[in-house]
């Protein structure tokens, strides 16, 4: 028990016999008055208020960040509006603070499309809440594996042919030249062939939708590619092509027909003359 913990409130009111070394005041330095808070209190790591590298201002500002809420704007300009401070100095504070692992920014896509940097505070550097919370894994029996998850729905076409399915298949398969993480096996290459010969059958071109299942794909690795694909090919799928009247067939030529003055073969409806027949009788006339 010899190591000690300043910050623990002192025990005036604990009776006091003997020989103990509760109630000893230093002879000189330092002697805390402590009273226990019960609301409105932060709870701040040594390791940050006497962090043998940090500057005054840095762990100023490093407490001051872990005091405020989630949500609250920690960037430098209201940061400068905050403190007297200027801008160069909070600045350099937060470069410290980041160097330390007292803070880390990290880029997050918003639902919008949007990328943002979220600043994220951390009271503990090199460990993360879910070190924590980490959830317990059901034993399962020996030999026995975990059932995979189903992957989405697909839509499917109005008539299905076995050329559009193979046309979708090798799409499909195709995937992998454009994004080596599109690398999709048999079972789950079959689940989603009906779904780009959907988009295939609503007279979309393979270009487009490969470009439709291969565009804007995150950064980071695809645990469940097969489930993102799924997903697109259900949520993107197009609408049907505008309706089009069928073009009448041409008209069927007319039969041959024998000549009656050169008895040359002509086309047309009824027996006669040819044109030529026609011409010599309009002249001779």
């Amino acid at each position: 028990m010899d190591t000690q913990n300043p910050n623990v409130p002192t025990h005036a009111h604990t009776p006091v016999t003997g020989k103990s070394h509760l109630n000893r005041r230093p002879h000189t330095g330092l002697v805390h008055d402590n009273t226990r808070h019960t609301t409105r209190f932060t709870v701040i790591g040594n390791h940050l208020a006497q962090h043998p590298e940090l500057s005054l201002l840095a762990i100023r500002l490093g407490t001051h960040i872990q005091s405020l809420p989630a949500g609250a704007r920690v960037d430098i300009k209201s940061l400068t509006a905050r403190f007297p401070e200027g801008t160069n100095r909070i600045a350099a504070a937060l470069r410290e603070l980041e160097a330390h692992g007292y803070l880390r920014r990290e880029r997050e896509r918003v639902p919008d499309g949007r990328i943002i940097t979220r600043t994220i505070s951390c009271n503990q550097p090199g460990r993360h809440a879910a070190d924590t919370h980490t959830p317990v894994r059901r034993a399962h029996a020996p030999g026995k594996r975990t059932p995979a998850k189903p992957l989405p729905a697909v839509p499917h076409p109005a008539s299905p042919s076995p050329t559009l399915l193979q046309q979708a298949t090798d799409l499909l398969a195709d995937l992998r030249r454009h994004d080596s993480r599109l690398l999709l096996s048999a079972r789950d290459t079959a689940h989603l062939a009906p779904g780009v010969a959907a988009w295939l059958e609503r007279d979309v071109t393979p270009a487009a939708v490969r470009q439709a299942l291969t565009t804007a794909l995150p950064p980071e690795d695809l645990r469940r590619p097969a489930a993102l694909l799924a997903h697109r090919l259900a949520a993107q799928l197009p609408p049907p092509p505008p309706f089009r009247a069928a073009t009448p067939p041409p008209p069927a030529p007319h039969r041959f027909q024998t000549c009656d003055g050169c008895d040359r073969a002509f086309r047309a409806q009824a027996p006669g003359h040819c044109r030529e027949c026609r011409s010599s009788l309009l002249e001779a006339a």
